[in-house]
């Protein structure tokens, strides 16, 4: 079984994490540009009121990353984290090293006194979410997970 720790990150890491974020939105097909996830990537690494990225680590090799974001949740009563992004390298998966992450960030949770965590999975990727529900994430059913890009005005000038 593989040792996985994982380093809390700061600016320091930012070439560390930039080509697995650019590997993660290729995976997902996340359509985005270099400029745009260091910008992302920094602005979350300049403000740990907005949350946190960790490095993941299996036997002393980088392995992937882990950020959360941080909000407010009424229905929680505090804090809660969205699992933004969670990627491994993919001769790291299927070893049990996700398990291993998963455990640790509810520990780091905890410390930023997170009341509930969630994060959102592609419908395709069933071995996620067979992973996602053995570590206690449950599908909120009830709910339908909706977005809006929110523009600037300054964005149709």
């Amino acid at each position: 079984m593989s040792m996985t720790t994982l380093q809390r990150s700061s600016l320091d890491d930012l070439a560390l994490i930039l080509p697995l974020v650019a590997d993660y939105h290729a995976f997902e097909e996340i359509e985005s540009t270099e400029s745009m996830r260091e910008n992302a990537v920094r602005k979350l690494l300049n403000n740990p009121d907005f949350g946190c990225v960790w490095l993941i680590y299996s036997d002393g090799h980088l392995a992937g990353y882990i950020a959360l974001c941080l909000g407010f949740s009424i229905e929680f009563n505090g804090f809660d984290a969205f699992v933004d992004e969670f990627f491994l390298s993919k001769s790291f998966r299927g070893k049990g090293i996700g398990t291993e992450v998963l455990v640790a960030i509810k520990r780091e949770a905890r410390k930023l006194d997170v009341k509930a965590l969630h994060l959102e999975v592609a419908k395709r990727n069933t071995s996620a979410q067979m992973l996602y529900s053995k570590a206690g994430f449950i599908a909120r059913d009830k709910y339908v997970l909706m977005s809006l890009a929110v523009e600037n005005d300054d964005d149709h000038r």
